[in-house]
């Protein structure tokens, strides 16, 4: 037996799966080759990018209560999942030699930012069905990299279980959230409010910002 939400959120997520080599520094994360001050700039982009992104969610979450309550439920489920992750975001950037002066202190990366801009925007402006879609794709790909970079961590680097802890947490699957994903998608599509072509092209547009996030960090000194 089918399911039309299921089957799309699978066939979505193989069609937009990124490039290999889209990602030049995890896989220098995976050998130990990647420089410590990379991972203190990995940190510090987070500290930009975890509470905005919190933001666009609870606001998500709040616009789609009335007309798309499970795609509400969905974005309750993220903003509370990236405030666990900031207070394990901290202890990852302390190990990383980063403290409250530097935080306040650092510039962000145009090319590190772009992802939560681009989030914030969706928050706005686009259907939350197609939003649910397109976020589910590329949390795939982002919890396959903080698996690699949290055993990596503490195979070459040396790194604490605690200070694992925020690569850890969006490595773990997570069947609560996509059982919410299903429901939301599903509720879309029943209700006619998932464009498959929007979500498709948003998902796109993650996964490319995802790669820049990346490809901003390598060059990192």
């Amino acid at each position: 037996m089918t399911h039309p939400a299921r089957d799309l959120l699978t066939t979505t997520t193989a069609e937009l799966a990124p490039d290999p080599h889209s990602n030049p520094l995890v896989p220098r994360i995976a050998d130990g080759t990647a420089p410590r001050p990379a991972l203190a700039a990995l940190a510090l982009e987070q500290t930009w990018v975890i509470p905005a992104d919190r933001r666009a969610f609870l606001y998500l979450a709040e616009r789609s209560a009335t007309t798309d309550p499970e795609a509400a439920a969905f974005f309750r489920t993220l903003a509370e999942g990236e405030a666990l992750a900031g207070e394990r975001l901290v202890v990852f950037a302390r190990a990383c030699g980063v403290d409250e002066a530097r935080e306040a202190s650092y510039e962000p990366l145009p090319g590190c930012q772009a992802y939560p801009a681009y989030v914030a925007w969706l928050a706005l402006n686009a259907s939350p069905a197609d939003i649910v879609l397109a976020l589910t794709v590329n949390f795939s790909a982002w919890g396959g990299y903080c698996a690699t970079i949290a055993e990596a961590l503490r195979t070459h680097y040396g790194f604490t279980d605690e200070a694992c802890g925020f690569f850890d947490f969006f490595a773990e699957p997570s069947p609560e959230l996509e059982s919410q994903a299903t429901a939301a998608v599903q509720a879309g599509l029943d209700g006619g409010r998932l464009d498959e072509t929007s979500a498709h092209r948003y998902g796109r547009l993650l996964q490319t910002y995802e790669a820049m996030f990346w490809n901003a960090l390598s060059v990192t000194p």
